[in-house]
């Protein structure tokens, strides 16, 4: 592959050579790899810039820190690692995107502006779902997460709980029981969605304890600020309320990808991420990378990966179109 010292649009009509989608891990990847080629990206952050990464207090799996890293850090250091080699980056979400048009059509804010591009890396993500209860934003990384491989070893000797009933939540509650004293399951049914191999591991750990037909109706906030439990309600509509005391709380009631934007344009699995071709979309100059595409591992790791492989790809793609050329120097 010849690199480009410089990239040059076909058309000198202000059309972007590539927009990254996206400001967690997968898209600041890219946009590192990409600005290093001289591709000149420019990044929308969207909704949540800095994406889930940025609301984890300490990550300590993430390879090259060895006494773990604060997640909001992390990401900072790698915004301003791609925008050190040239990426440019607008705070805007996109409304909609026109495929249909070449240069691609990439629509701001609710369509108020319209940018155009050549090439487009979709690394929107995918967002936890929550309760809606009052006080999660505060309590999120003072004992309340989403992600309990990032955030189970510190509650080592602790008591927990588990909010789901499914595949995620059961693999949740299992994995806790390596750091926790206790991890109570609360589920708002009398059984699990969970696969009956996966109910099995969860039902045979002494450590786990089981809260059926009850729902989270508060989260409780000690005078530290910090998570103290949960006020349970019943879901047979007595309104019978119990109050348990936890120093965590892992939501694990699923995540859906971000890609309202998309409308029917890329295919889909059955939980509604985006399928691929590793990286490659079937639309060509579109490329896809992180945890939009994944339901699986949706690790920082595994996100980078891909927005590394996206972005070589897009330069692959866009010299194959003769829309880099070599500068002299």
């Amino acid at each position: 592959m010849a690199h480009a010292d410089d990239a040059v649009a076909a058309q000198n009509d202000g059309t972007e050579m590539l927009i990254i989608i996206g400001s967690g891990v997968a898209g600041l990847t890219a946009a590192v790899y990409a600005a290093r080629g001289r591709l000149q990206p420019l990044l929308i952050e969207g909704m949540e810039p800095g994406g889930q990464l940025s609301l984890t207090s300490l990550v300590e799996n993430f390879p090259g820190f060895p006494d773990g890293i604060n997640g909001f850090e992390l990401v900072d250091n790698m915004r301003k690692q791609a925008e050190r080699f040239g990426t440019r980056y607008r705070s805007a979400t996109v409304s909609k995107i026109d495929f249909g048009q070449k240069p691609f059509a990439v629509h701001l804010d609710g369509e108020s502006e319209v940018l155009r591009t050549h090439g487009l890396i979709i690394a929107s993500g995918a967002r936890a779902r929550t309760l809606g209860l009052p006080g999660e934003t505060e309590l999120f990384g003072h004992g309340l997460s989403t992600c309990a491989t990032c955030d189970g070893a510190f509650f080592k000797g602790r008591r927990v709980a588990v909010v789901g009933g499914g595949d995620s939540a059961m693999e949740d509650a299992i994995y806790l029981t390596k750091f926790a004293s206790e991890v109570h399951v609360v589920h708002r049914r009398d059984k699990l969605r969970a696969s009956k191999i996966m109910q099995e591991r969860a039902l045979a750990k002494d450590s786990i304890h089981f809260h059926w037909n009850a729902h989270p109706a508060a989260l409780l906030r000690g005078d530290d600020g910090k998570l103290r439990g949960l006020r349970l309600e019943t879901t047979d509509g007595s309104g019978k309320t119990e109050e348990l005391a936890c120093d965590g709380v892992f939501y694990a009631i699923g995540h859906e990808p971000n890609t309202d934007m998309l409308g029917g344009a890329l295919p889909r699995d059955t939980q509604g991420y985006l399928t691929a071709h590793g990286v490659v979309s079937d639309i060509p100059g579109v490329f896809i990378a992180g945890d939009v595409a994944d339901h699986h591992y949706q690790q920082a790791i595994t996100a980078a990966g891909t927005g590394c492989a996206a972005a070589m790809e897009a330069e692959d793609w866009l010299e194959a179109q003769g829309l880099l050329r070599e500068t002299a120097g």
